[in-house]
């Protein structure tokens, strides 16, 4: 087929035309580079993207956010600083990074206490926090440390054999306070043998499990601190010294007699059956998307009759099968009505809230202390419940626990058997079959 001149000219418009808009395409494409930004994580469990708890913790931040990185200028630090802050800036766009050469500025980065290639320095509305470790989870710590402010006292009771947040035994909250430091709270010892008042600065007060009656005038000491307006949080015990009782007549709050039995921990393979589970959780701001179960060994069942302008909610309830025992805990155990014993669902955690002047004052009681011990805090949710409680009471119901997302994806471990068939295959295996291959291709071209 013999092609004319006009068709050939067609022909040739045609593919200049094509080759005008690929160039306009391109260059369109390279100009809305430019303005917009799109980006796509296929990575497992998505850790190179910001999880909603980060973009709400970064939502509850007014203020810009200032970062001084300490990187030298050729080690490739920065870009990876610069690439993983602005994750949080696309989020919040007045997040300011800048850059000092610890090298050129020996003095700034001493009077900074850095010690590596690397850190950073967080500041928020005069506060500032070092960050060491290049990940979210450090990062989401450092920015609640930074919007508590003034790291709020919490201050423990101590000197009638409470759970000490100092201690590390097995009884004690030493594991629970760690956690409340990281989050910038300040966990304090309080004796009221030594000091006249309940200093002004403590956020909350922990009554935690006392074992000896109070002194003569403590109760009416931590009396005077609820009616100012003081937040409270009181674990009790099946066993509670009857020095006590007046504090919780003062809250309208009743302990039940027996220890919680409940028969459901025999499908979880728990052979105490003293350890009440709380699967779910009523509709309360505290709990909102909690999911996981709690663990509570030894639980007392409360009841309450809220005193005037309180109002008071149901926190914490156990199952069905579950009821108050008040018999030896040995042998077979059974509920008897005759005795008093109440069948669930049976509370053993409530809260307590009232508008005082323009704030509100807020009381948690809970009847067991060990759920937050250092023996059970790592059981189910009991960690994230202790978090969530200790902001609400403060007032901090803003700031949200990060949860650490694991990458499956980063690291492969293989057993020795699987190591060594590699090593066969490579060494001998793959030579053999190019050498095979080679032979073949050789022999049929000669037969060819």
């Amino acid at each position: 087929m013999r092609i004319t001149r006009k068709a050939l000219l067609l022909l040739r418009a045609q593919n200049l035309l094509s080759v005008v808009l690929l160039l306009t395409a391109l260059a369109m494409a390279g100009w809305l580079s430019l303005r917009y930004s799109w980006q796509w994580d296929w990575t497992v469990n998505q850790r190179n993207t910001l999880s909603a708890a980060s973009e709400e913790l970064l939502a509850a931040l007014p203020g810009p956010i200032e970062i001084t990185a300490f990187a030298r200028e050729r080690s490739g630090i920065r870009e990876r600083l610069r690439a993983f802050i602005a994750r949080y800036q696309r989020v919040k766009p007045d997040i300011e990074l800048t850059f000092i050469n610890p090298d050129t500025a020996p003095e700034q980065a001493r009077a900074s206490t850095i010690e590596k290639d690397g850190e950073m320095l967080f500041g928020y509305q005069g506060r500032t926090e070092k960050v060491s470790s290049l990940d979210e989870q450090s990062i989401a710590n450092t920015l609640q440390r930074l919007s508590v402010g003034g790291k709020p006292w919490i201050a423990f009771l101590e000197g009638h054999e409470e759970r000490s947040p100092e201690g590390t035994t097995g009884h004690d909250l030493a594991s629970f306070a760690a956690e409340l430091r990281n989050k910038g709270y300040r966990p304090q010892p309080l004796s009221l043998a030594s000091m006249p008042t309940i200093p002004d600065n403590t956020r909350l007060l922990v009554l935690a499990s006392p074992r000896l009656d109070p002194l003569a005038d403590e109760i009416g000491r931590i009396a005077d601190y609820l009616d100012k307006g003081g937040n409270l949080l009181w674990l009790m015990e099946p066993e509670m010294p009857a020095g006590w009782q007046p504090l919780a007549d003062h809250l309208g709050t009743t302990r039940l007699p027996g220890v919680v039995v409940d028969a459901s921990t025999q499908s979880l393979g728990l052979d105490d059956p003293t350890y009440a589970l709380v699967p779910r959780y009523e509709k309360h701001q505290l709990t909102q998307g909690l999911r996981a179960v709690t663990l509570f060994p030894r639980a007392a069942a409360l009841a309450t009759s809220p005193p005037q302008g309180w109002e008071a909610l149901e926190l914490l309830a156990t199952l069905e099968r579950s009821w108050t025992e008040t018999g030896p805990l040995s042998g077979e155990i059974r509920q008897d009505p005759d005795r008093g014993e109440r069948a669930g669902p049976l509370m053993i955690g409530l809260t307590l809230e009232r508008a005082l002047g323009e704030g509100r004052q807020r009381v948690a009681v809970i009847g067991d202390g060990d759920w937050l011990s250092n023996r059970f805090l790592g059981n189910g949710g009991n960690l994230d419940l202790g978090m969530r409680m200790i902001r609400w009471l403060t007032q901090d119901e803003a700031l949200i626990t990060v949860p650490a997302r694991v990458a499956p994806d980063r690291t492969l471990t293989l057993g020795r058997n699987i190591q060594a068939l590699i090593g066969l295959v490579t060494l001998f295996g793959l030579p053999g079959l190019m050498g095979a291959i080679g032979v073949f291709a050789w022999m049929r071209r000669r037969n060819g």
